[in-house]
This record gives C-alpha cells, sequence and structure tokens, in this order.
C-alpha cells in the first residue's frame, strides 16, 4: 500500500508543463541562421495561473508555438503531463494536444456558419464525430457558465466582441484540457470586458484545477497573475 501512496503522490506533483534547456533557431545550416530561444527552463504545475510577459521580438510567440505543440524546439525536450514530446510523431502530438491543451487567442476564430453552442462543441466532434447526449450537456454548461445560456443558438455575428470571446473560451475548456494558453486573449476588448474575461479565466483555474499561462503585453493583466515570467531576447530573466 505504501508503494501506490508514494507512485500516487509522485504523480500528484509532475508539472502539467516542463521545459528543459529548450533551444529554438530558424534557418539552420544557412549563413543566417539564428537562435530565438536560448536553453529555456520553466516548470508549470497544476492551478498556476501565470503570465508571459516580453518586449515585441523577445520570442514569445515562439515559445507559445512549442508549448502548445503547434512547433517543435531544435533542441531540448518538453513534457506535457510528464510524457516527453520531442520524439512523439505527428498523429501523437496532435491527439496529445487535442486532449490537453485549450487555446484562446486574440482574435476569436469563431466558424461564422455555426452557432455557438457547435462553436463549443467542434474541438470535441472533429475527434469523436457526432456529439453525444453528454457532449451537449457540457457545451450547454460552458455557455451558461461564462453568461451565455440565451445566446447559445445564435452565430458569432448576432454577437457582441466580448461575447463571442466567451464563446471561445467556453469552446477552449470543452475537452477540460490539463493547461490553457491565452495569447493576448484581451486585446481587443474594452476595460470593462476585458476584466470579465480575466475573471473567466480565474473560475476555470479554480474550478477545473487547469493551468493557465497567458501571453500579455498588458501590465495591469500580468500583475493580477499570480506569477510573471519575463522573457527577453529568448532567455527568461524572471520566473518565480
Amino acid at each position: 500500500m505504501s508503494e501506490v501512496m508514494i507512485s500516487a503522490s509522485s504523480a500528484q506533483s509532475e508539472p502539467v508543463l516542463r521545459l528543459e534547456n529548450l533551444c529554438k533557431s530558424y534557418n539552420i545550416g544557412a549563413p543566417n541562421e539564428v537562435e530565438v530561444l536560448h536553453g529555456i527552463d520553466l516548470s508549470v504545475g497544476q492551478k498556476d495561473f501565470s503570465a508571459l510577459i516580453g518586449p515585441s521580438g523577445s520570442g514569445k510567440s515562439t515559445l507559445l508555438n512549442i508549448i502548445g505543440l503547434l512547433d517543435q524546439p531544435t533542441s531540448g525536450e518538453l513534457y506535457l503531463l510528464g510524457q516527453p514530446t520531442r520524439v512523439m510523431d505527428d498523429e501523437s502530438r496532435t491527439a496529445l494536444r487535442g486532449n490537453s491543451i485549450g487555446f484562446v487567442f486574440q482574435f476569436h476564430h469563431l466558424i461564422q456558419a455555426f452557432t455557438a453552442i457547435e462553436n463549443v462543441l467542434m474541438p470535441m466532434m472533429v475527434t469523436k464525430g457526432k456529439p453525444t447526449k453528454e457532449m451537449q450537456d457540457r457545451a450547454r454548461g460552458l455557455l451558461a457558465d461564462v453568461g451565455l445560456e440565451q445566446h447559445m443558438d445564435k452565430k458569432p455575428d448576432e454577437l457582441s466582441g466580448g461575447q463571442q470571446q466567451r464563446v471561445a473560451i467556453a469552446r477552449a475548456l470543452m475537452t477540460r484540457p490539463a493547461l490553457l494558453l491565452a495569447d493576448e486573449p484581451t486585446g481587443n476588448l474594452d476595460t470593462k470586458t476585458a476584466a470579465g474575461v480575466f475573471e473567466l479565466f480565474r473560475k476555470f483555474n479554480q474550478q477545473f484545477g487547469c493551468a493557465v499561462l497567458i501571453v500579455t503585453h498588458d501590465p495591469r493583466l500580468s500583475a493580477t497573475c499570480d506569477r510573471t515570467i519575463n522573457l527577453v531576447d529568448g532567455r527568461i530573466v524572471q520566473a518565480p
């Protein structure tokens, strides 16, 4: 019994995300080869609520694409839920990304021909086909959680910008991801609406226990996160 308890404790302490000496270069082998990420070491634990900040050109977008398994590092390793990802084939990486990571962008990328609830269901429909009653109930619940219970049958052009972003948040959470990545999620919103979106991130961070990593240029937003990761010239200079 003691061995089982030790094993369970170890599993709980495993970070959601761990980067080890991660580097990224472009134009490898060419005269104009450039390294944009230089030996990144970073851990993000369960229920972490963090901001990634840094000046333009610091490598934030490159790092976010690698963390989101949309790109691969040149060297080093990225562990997601304890699994090393560099050696994975494309199919395995896509499956891990779809099951474990939720994305929210500055531009919500909703499908205009679909209703709000259909947009929220999309991540599950891609992998599982026709939505089940359980999937539909979960989507309705998420839309209720973001205050859109009365708008779930409306199409994006019938919703305000803030409402569309809330649909995008519900969509990102449909798979109950271990990690939520938000790239400038309030960049197109007014101050009041942005504050409401941020509170939704907090709510789901606490409710579902998903780690949240927000890329932002807004110092007010980063100041309210529990942790700020500062990326400068492809190196982390502050990551308490």
